[in-house]
């Protein structure tokens, strides 16, 4: 299912290199305002705290809108940037919600943990390691959330809750997601984080999440079966088929084929 992900994750971006370039560069201006505005009020710290929670809500904001359009490519599909922006006015809710999460957590690691390790006793040791590694649970667990807004639930609470149920069930998934998403965001620098970038991110994602569910379905169907042995090969059948197979020269000369 891994090698499958990766493939096909792969080919959607090559197949959509122009829309994934162009979403990227919305995010990268988007990121402009909280990295840069904040410098600008540093003799005011309260708006400079509060460009960077303001700059911070719209570009979750705006992958919110992304992850949604993208869903279009894991689906074998196609969007316009007239899909995106209604998907900006219907999902922008998920968005700041994640946002407020997220400027969360940095308060946590920036302000909360370093006071509680700074008291230097086993107390401040406890609540600040429990702090970080509840924090990386959430990570781990809320990187599906749009994911999960786009595919199984509307209600945000439920979505909170639905990406912990998937993490504790699927932690290893989660594991090597979260790895290579890093990874790929670093090999992302190298391309000015055009390719893949943040898009082919979110893109990831909502496949691996698109292709899990899938075991869910298989495990509704046969309550019986090992949940440990998924025949995923079986699973897979059809999205191969799909997906199917290119050569190098596919893909430098597609029109070739």
């Amino acid at each position: 299912m891994i090698g499958f992900l990766i493939k096909k994750n792969f080919f959607d971006i090559w197949d959509n290199l122009f829309k994934v370039a162009l979403l990227n560069i919305g995010f990268i201006i988007s990121l402009s305002i909280p990295v840069f505005i904040p410098s600008l009020l540093t003799a005011v710290p309260i708006l400079g705290m509060g460009s960077l929670l303001v700059g911070i809500l719209w570009c979750f904001v705006y992958l919110s809108a992304a992850a949604l359009s993208l869903k279009a490519l894991s689906d074998y599909g196609n969007f316009g940037f007239a899909d995106f922006f209604r998907n900006l006015k219907t999902v922008w809710p998920a968005g700041l919600v994640l946002g407020a999460l997220v400027f969360l957590g940095y308060i946590l690691c920036t302000i909360v943990i370093p006071f509680y390790l700074s008291m230097k006793s086993m107390i401040g040791l406890l609540l600040g390691a429990v702090i970080f590694w509840t924090l990386v649970v959430a990570v781990l667990a809320l990187q599906f959330f749009f994911a999960v807004r786009s595919r199984l639930d509307t209600k945000l609470i439920k979505v909170i809750k639905k990406c912990f149920i998937i993490f504790f069930d699927n932690p290893m998934f989660c594991i090597f997601s979260l790895i290579h998403n890093i990874v790929v965001l670093a090999l992302s620098t190298l391309l000015a984080f055009l390719f893949p970038g943040p898009a082919g991110i979110l893109l990831f994602l909502d496949e691996g999440l698109r292709l899990r569910l899938m075991k869910y379905d298989w495990l509704e169907a046969n309550p019986e079966a090992d949940r440990r042995k998924i025949p995923w090969d079986a699973l897979l059948i059809d999205e191969r088929e799909r997906t199917g197979t290119r050569s190098l020269k596919s893909f430098i000369f597609p029109w070739k084929d």
